[in-house]
């Protein structure tokens, strides 16, 4: 996948507390079921297969609208070794609007009582409206990114 971006932040919690808020996908995709800017005023739903996004196969699924179109993705666990390291990525047909196919990486390095928690994606344009990718898909690559960390911070932060 040609394109990418990542960041990192400490959190203040251990490496195994830290693990377990990312594993649940529902959290870590909070920032696209509410709506936003960033979401064209629309959100997505999660939904999961019996594996419940927690181990290598298990499926991830959102629908919703953006911009009042309907996108839909199914995401994939491609590793999983608790507590350090969970990567998915997208399958089959999706229907996005800026970005198309990615693997997301996320990653828990311990450090004391706190961990160094860093959110990676990889990602492709979008096989329709490239030039829709070209324009805003490394922004919203990097809001996703920020996001996902930010929603760790916080919810660790008011502990």
């Amino acid at each position: 996948m040609p394109l990418h971006d990542e960041d990192a932040a400490l959190i203040d919690a251990p490496g195994e507390t830290v693990f377990r808020f990312i594993d649940d996908p529902a959290r870590l995709a909070s920032h696209m079921s509410r709506s936003s800017w960033m979401m064209g005023g629309g959100r997505m739903e999660v939904s999961v297969d019996e594996g419940g996004g927690r181990r290598v196969g298990s499926h991830i699924r959102l629908r919703g609208t953006v911009l009042g179109v309907a996108m839909f993705l199914d995401e994939v666990v491609t590793r999983h070794e608790p507590p350090r390291v969970k990567v998915w990525e997208t399958v089959g047909e999706i229907k996005l609007l800026v970005i198309g196919h990615y693997r997301m990486t996320v990653t828990v390095e311990p450090r004391g009582a706190h961990s160094w928690l860093r959110v990676a994606v990889d990602y492709e344009l979008p096989s329709r409206r490239a030039w829709m990718g070209r324009l805003f898909g490394g922004a919203y690559a990097a809001w996703c990114v920020r996001q996902m960390l930010q929603g760790a911070r916080d919810h660790f932060a008011s502990r």
